[in-house]
């Protein structure tokens, strides 16, 4: 089994604004749901907030997993709680896992992910929340997909 990263980040890598994605991107919401239905679905609190706003309702589909450092948070009864990532990497790991963020996640798990799926979105936003740096050093697009303002890319780390 494996654990990937899914995100989409703007040019300057900006992720989000105010607990929401600074842009609407049906393509991308699309890819997103594609590429991650029938499979493990980890996010922080905040992010799994957000899609409860959104959608009103976990991912469906998936299995939703939400990391949070309280140990009283209560999700709905669908969705398994974890209080840290060494936990998920542990329990998950016969899974197909996809960490979908946010980017305090991402940034802990980045080097612990074997593929990267990045919708890289043609503009830069004003944004509080910042997805980290993706080193070429370790990583290597392996397949890409262009279209008008954004392209969804695959990245494998370099050396597995």
């Amino acid at each position: 089994m494996s654990f990937s990263l899914i995100a989409a980040i703007a040019k300057n890598n900006c992720i989000g604004i105010k607990n929401k994605i600074p842009w609407n991107i049906p393509e991308d919401f699309q890819y997103f749901k594609k590429t991650t239905m029938g499979k493990t679905c980890v996010m922080g609190q905040a992010t799994f907030e957000s899609i409860i706003g959104y959608i009103g309702k976990p991912l469906p589909g998936r299995k939703n997993v939400v990391v949070t450092l309280d140990k009283n948070y209560q999700a709905p009864e669908e969705v398994r709680v974890f209080n840290s990532l060494d936990e998920v990497f542990e329990k998950l790991k016969d899974e197909d896992v996809f960490i979908c963020g946010g980017a305090s996640i991402y940034r802990q798990t980045i080097d612990k992910v074997d593929t990267l799926y990045i919708t890289h979105v043609n503009q830069e936003f004003d944004g509080d929340v910042f997805f980290p740096e993706i080193d070429r050093n370790i990583w290597k697009e392996t397949w890409r997909e262009d279209h008008d303002g954004f392209s969804f890319v695959i990245y494998e780390k370099i050396n597995q």
